[in-house]
């Protein structure tokens, strides 16, 4: 039987917010079997929980915010991302104040944080959900349009296109594809950073976004070039970020995807729809377990067996 996986111990770090640019303390507990991943806003009297869920998603300008009963938890997609990407399925995301904290702007510190942790199986069968047809959402026209595709395969891959005109951006690869029974998260996937742009700074910060952005944890653009003096992590930062936040974004579906997504210029706010649109058509999925790791598609049997050897 594929089991369900935990951490083995609570591990705790702090860090800033990216858009409230406030100080927060991140906790990570075990959880038992079929509990899922539960942030819980400890600075609350009550606590607050949070779900891990595509229909909690209350807010989806440049994060994905889950809010419930007047309280929200944003930024969750980076620890989403990485809790996919090595296969965890319980777990308390404590946090003392209202956004997950950026660190470096990727998954990779979260990872960390999980590696520290240790993994723990647990004696319930792990849950996946199939996809069993193409379920797609699409908004715009023309040049504007996005869309984003669910469809039927044997193992998890995503497949991104961006666009920014921006000859930083434009000067990278703006598409790519990353199939889990080839290449790591871990190494492939979770050191890509979030991006943004200096002249939109000042309206973002108007909305009350990006109040904790630096160079320390994002690229940061001019009009022409990128500020960070230690350049890009991949050639193809920018996309693989995209595909980064996907993942994230996907996994509060509440299971592993046995699926392949692709997208066109998507983003936080589509990637939920694809999700709702999903689950409002039990026709288009299934939920399975796999008795042994032979049974279970490439992409999870090499997640299983080498995504946890601290890097």
């Amino acid at each position: 039987m594929l089991k369900q996986r935990t951490v083995k111990q609570q591990v705790r770090t702090t860090g800033v917010g990216l858009h409230s640019g406030t100080k927060v303390v991140l906790t990570l507990s075990p959880a038992a079997a079929d509990t899922g991943i539960v942030f819980r806003r400890v600075d609350l009297d009550p606590v607050v929980e949070f779900p891990s869920s595509a229909n909690v998603v209350g807010d989806t300008r440049m994060a994905s915010v889950l809010i419930r009963d007047g309280a929200r938890v944003s930024t969750v997609e980076h620890l989403m991302s990485a809790c996919a990407g090595l296969g965890i399925d319980n777990l308390y995301v404590d946090v003392s104040a209202e956004e997950i904290p950026i660190m470096d702007g990727s998954a990779s510190s979260f990872v960390y944080l999980l590696q520290q942790a240790g993994v723990q199986e647990q004696e319930a069968p792990k849950k996946f959900i199939r996809v069993l047809k193409d379920v797609e959402v699409r908004q715009g026209t023309g040049n504007s349009e996005k869309w984003a595709r669910l469809s039927p395969h044997d193992g998890y891959k995503l497949d991104f296109f961006i666009e920014f005109n921006h000859p930083a951006v434009d000067g990278t690869m703006q598409r790519a594809e990353v199939d889990f029974g080839d290449v790591s998260y871990v190494h492939d996937v979770a050191r890509a950073r979030t991006f943004g742009f200096m002249q939109d700074v000042e309206s973002l910060r108007g909305m009350g976004l990006a109040r904790g952005g630096s160079l320390e944890n994002a690229i940061v653009m001019d009009e022409y070039r990128i500020l960070n003096s230690d350049g890009l992590r991949y050639e193809d930062e920018f996309v693989r970020h995209k595909i980064l936040d996907a993942i994230g974004d996907l996994y509060l579906v509440g299971h592993p995807l046995i699926a392949s997504y692709h997208a066109h210029k998507s983003g936080h706010a589509l990637n939920n729809l694809l999700l709702l649109e999903l689950l409002k058509d039990p026709s288009s999925y299934e939920i399975v377990s796999f008795n042994s790791l032979d049974q279970a598609p490439a992409s999870y049997a090499r997640q299983m067996a080498s995504e946890w050897s601290p890097s």
